[in-house]
C-alpha cells in the first residue's frame, strides 16, 4: 500500500472513531436532559450534535497539539503506528458499548495511540511530560465536576428556597436546554480536536505538511462527523448514566450539566484532553451527594471507575497488538 493510500485509510479511520466517540458519548451530552424528561432521546440528540458542530467555530485547537505532538515523538512514529492506534481506540470503544460501559474514547485514542508507538520504536517515543496531565485527569475531572455540581446546587437551592416546587420545575425545564447545549459545545471541542490531532499528526508525518497547524478542513470534518456520530446515539449507555447513577429532576440535570460544561470548557482551554464520560458522572455524583450519600449508587459507580482506570492500558494492549498485526500486513 502507497504512503498515500495509508494517510487516506488514516483519515477515514480517525473520522470513524469521531463517529463512534459521538456514538459512545451520546450519553454524555444527553442523559441528564433524556432523565429529567425535559427532551425526548430524539430531540436531545438532535439537540447535542447541533451544538457539537457548533464548537466547531468557538474554540481553538489545543487539545489537538496536545495529543498530536504533546505527548508522542512524531519524528518517531509513522501511518502505521497510527492506524495501529486508532484501531486499537474503536476496539475498545465498541467492545465496552457492548458492555454497557460509558468509558472513555478520549483515553482509548491516548492508549491506544500511545500503545502502538511504544510497539513501534519503544518508551523512547512517549513524552513523559505530556503524560501528565491527561493521566492525573482520570481522577480530578471527575472530581472537580462533582465539586462544581455541588457548589452549584447549593447555591441554587438557596435562590429558590421560598418558591414553589411547581415553579421552580418549571424555570429548571427551561435553563437545563441552555446547560445541555453548554455541555454538549464542551463536548464537541474537548472530543472532536483529538481527532484533529491525530489527522494532522498523519499530514506531517505523511510530509505533506511541514508545520503541526491544524487545517480548517481537518476542524469541520471531525465536528461534522462526531455530531453524526452522536445522532446515532448510543441508548444502552444512556440508560446507565442517566437513570441508575442517581435519579435527577431538571434542577439537579441543570446543575450537572452546568458543572460538566465548566470543566470541558475550562480544559479545553489550556489544552488538557479530559474525558467526558469521567466529567459528567463525577458531576451528577455530586448532584446526588448533596441529597443524601444513599441517594448514589455506589456500586454502579464504582463499576465506572474500574472501567475508567482500565481504559488506558486496555487500549494500550489493543494498539501494540494490532501494531504487530499491521506491519505484517503492510509487508
Amino acid at each position: 500500500m502507497s504512503s498515500f493510500s495509508l494517510l487516506l485509510v488514516v483519515i477515514f479511520l480517525t473520522l470513524a472513531f469521531e463517529f463512534s466517540n459521538g456514538w459512545h458519548d451520546a450519553a454524555n451530552s444527553i442523559a441528564t436532559v433524556v432523565s429529567t424528561r425535559v427532551l425526548t432521546p430524539f430531540r436531545a440528540v438532535l439537540w447535542a450534535a447541533f451544538w457539537n458542530f457548533i464548537a466547531a467555530f468557538v474554540f481553538g485547537t489545543a487539545v489537538a497539539r496536545t495529543i498530536g505532538k504533546g505527548m508522542i515523538h512524531i519524528e518517531l512514529i509513522n501511518q502505521q503506528v497510527l492506524l495501529a492506534g486508532l484501531l486499537g481506540a474503536i476496539t475498545w470503544n465498541l467492545i465496552t458499548l457492548i458492555l454497557g460501559l460509558p468509558t472513555s474514547s478520549s483515553h482509548a485514542l491516548i492508549g491506544g495511540y500511545g500503545g502502538a508507538a511504544v510497539a513501534h520504536a519503544g518508551f523512547k517515543a512517549l513524552i513523559p511530560g505530556g503524560w501528565i496531565k491527561p493521566v492525573a485527569f482520570i481522577f480530578l475531572s471527575p472530581v472537580v465536576g462533582m465539586v462544581l455540581a455541588m457548589i452549584l446546587t447549593i447555591i441554587t437551592s438557596w435562590i429558590v428556597l421560598r418558591q414553589r416546587p411547581l415553579r421552580v420545575d418549571r424555570w429548571f425545564r427551561r435553563l437545563q436546554l441552555l446547560s445541555a447545549a453548554g455541555y454538549s459545545l464542551g463536548h464537541g471541542t474537548n472530543d472532536a480536536q483529538k481527532g484533529m490531532g491525530i489527522i494532522t499528526t498523519a499530514l506531517v508525518a505523511g510530509g505533506l505538511m511541514k508545520t503541526y497547524d491544524v487545517p480548517y478542513w481537518v476542524i469541520l470534518c471531525c465536528h461534522l462527523a462526531m455530531a453524526g456520530g452522536t445522532m446515532a446515539g448510543g441508548w444502552r449507555i444512556i440508560k446507565t448514566m442517566g437513570q441508575r447513577i442517581t435519579k435527577l429532576t431538571p434542577f439537579g440535570g441543570f446543575a450537572a450539566e452546568t458543572a460538566g460544561a465548566l470543566t470541558l470548557m475550562a480544559t479545553a482551554h489550556f489544552g488538557i484532553p479530559v474525558s467526558t464520560t469521567h466529567t459528567i458522572t463525577g458531576a451528577i455524583v455530586g448532584v446526588g451527594a448533596t441529597r443524601r450519600l444513599s441517594a448514589v449508587r455506589w456500586g454502579v459507580t464504582r463499576r465506572i471507575v474500574f472501567a475508567w482506570v482500565l481504559t488506558i492500558p486496555g487500549a494500550a494492549l489493543f494498539g501494540a497488538a494490532l501494531f504487530r498485526i499491521v506491519t505484517l500486513w503492510l509487508r
